[in-house]
């Protein structure tokens, strides 16, 4: 299919091009869309044979769950049933906002959406179009992110193009997302909350809400059962071979030294995503993605998957980048960068 494209002012977004991408959804097709963290791929949160679109355009594997995205409070009762008080008070202290609620799934809610489990995913986004978009179809959107299956998301729609130009309808392009990583999936159908994904709502300010949430999250094989989005360990990986070093920072950086100097000579093509302090130390390495100041961890997250697929576009053969710590936002970049090494993490010692 022809996949279109139309350029919306984010703030103020045409409302010609609201309807036709509503009409697209209503119609059961396929409409990528920015929010707060990523680019979504949306349909049709209540029809099945729309969220099967998803999977076939996405080379998803069936197992993996789908966010459904509303927005207005009172959908939460179309999608879930038996919902705790606490959803309640984390829907208003975080909606709209990048903090996904896993709940008990209402009968009505086809189950691919949720992998065929009893659960439903659901969040509200903070991102003024696609607000405006799910106001304007005034239906549940269901929207993983938009990319092909396990390659970095896409925080611009030359990225969602990238990966899935001729296999959807519409996108519509509101320029690049603020956060740059996904939501946070909390987990509030056991005993107590869990963080099944940290992302861009924070464990230290969900405990400050619910003092009783745990971090907990999953790193399953492709074929594994999950009950939330973002559980797979391989997710978010570039074609290029992926090495996470942690530890000390200079016994990171000397590692990564190394290592550079080791594959160089057996003739690969090295790639290094860097702080901005790291750059000295490797001065004569060609393919480097510098991702920000290494306590900025906001703006490592807005520059990490355009990072990962700038180095896969220069042909690099093995990405090597460090451990940014694991406080606040740091939480979500570990996971991501653990699940783009699919878990190849070396251990550089203090």
């Amino acid at each position: 299919m022809e996949t279109r494209v139309l350029t919306v002012d984010p703030e103020h977004p045409d409302p010609a091009a609201l309807a036709e991408a509503a009409a697209v959804l209503r119609a059961g097709g396929l409409v990528a869309f920015p929010t707060e963290t990523v680019y979504g791929l949306g349909a049709n949160a209540m029809d099945a044979d729309a969220l099967a679109r998803i999977y076939a355009a996405k080379r998803r594997p069936a197992n993996d769950p789908i966010i459904a995205h509303i927005a207005r409070v009172e959908q939460l009762d179309e999608l879930a049933r038996e919902i705790p008080a606490s959803a309640r008070t984390l829907a208003g202290a975080f909606w709209p906002g990048a903090l996904t609620l896993v709940l008990k799934r209402a009968p009505a809610v086809p189950e691919v959406i949720a992998a065929g489990r009893d659960t439903v995913a659901v969040r509200m986004p903070a991102h003024p179009l696609a607000r405006a978009l799910l106001q304007a179809v005034n239906l549940p959107v269901g929207a993983p992110s938009a990319n092909t299956f396990t390659r970095p998301s896409a925080t611009t729609a030359a990225h969602v193009l990238e990966d899935l130009d001729g296999r959807i309808d519409l996108v519509l392009d509101g320029g690049p997302t603020p956060i740059g990583v996904e939501s946070t999936v909390l987990d509030l159908t056991g005993p107590a909350p869990v963080v099944l994904r940290p992302g861009g709502v924070l464990l230290e300010d969900l405990q400050g809400v619910l003092p009783e949430t745990t971090l907990a999250p999953r790193y399953l094989a492709e074929d594994g059962a999950t009950d939330a989005p973002g559980q797979l360990l391989k997710h978010y990986s570039p074609r290029a071979r992926v090495l996470l070093f942690t530890g000390g920072r200079e016994a990171s950086r000397a590692r990564m030294q190394e290592e550079t100097r080791r594959l160089a000579a057996e003739g690969l093509a090295v790639g290094l995503l860097l702080a901005a302090e790291d750059t000295a130390a490797f001065a004569d390495t060609a393919a480097i993605e510098v991702l920000g100041a290494e306590g900025d961890h906001a703006a490592i997250s807005r520059r990490l998957f355009e990072a990962l697929r700038a180095l896969d576009r220069r042909g690099v053969d093995t990405i090597l980048v460090r451990d940014f710590g694991r406080a606040g936002l740091g939480a979500a970049l570990w996971d991501r960068l653990l699940r783009a090494a699919e878990g190849r993490v070396v251990d550089a010692g203090a």
